[in-house]
């Protein structure tokens, strides 16, 4: 299978310790789909996030759907420990 590439996602050393963010922000791809996990809609998480844009919470969840494990334990451990 072709690696899929995001428009709007990055990974950038030193930046949340080089887990997949929103270009041009802190907010890591599990920081959106912990929200929306938890019951929130697309426009809670804009609400929460005010530089995330829609097309980037949905291209969040598209890098999920790539990626479930890895988020999947992100988030985990961020319930556990919000500061990671």
């Amino acid at each position: 299978m072709p690696a899929t590439s995001y428009r709007y996602l990055i990974n950038l050393a030193g930046i949340r310790s080089g887990r997949t963010i929103i270009e041009g922000t802190r907010t890591g791809v599990h920081d959106v789909v912990g929200l929306i996990v938890n019951g929130a809609g697309v426009d809670d998480v804009c609400s929460s996030f005010t530089s995330v844009t829609r097309a980037q919470v949905y291209e969040c969840l598209a890098y999920y759907e790539d990626h479930r494990a890895e988020i999947d334990d992100l988030v985990a451990r961020q319930m556990d420990d919000p500061r990671a």
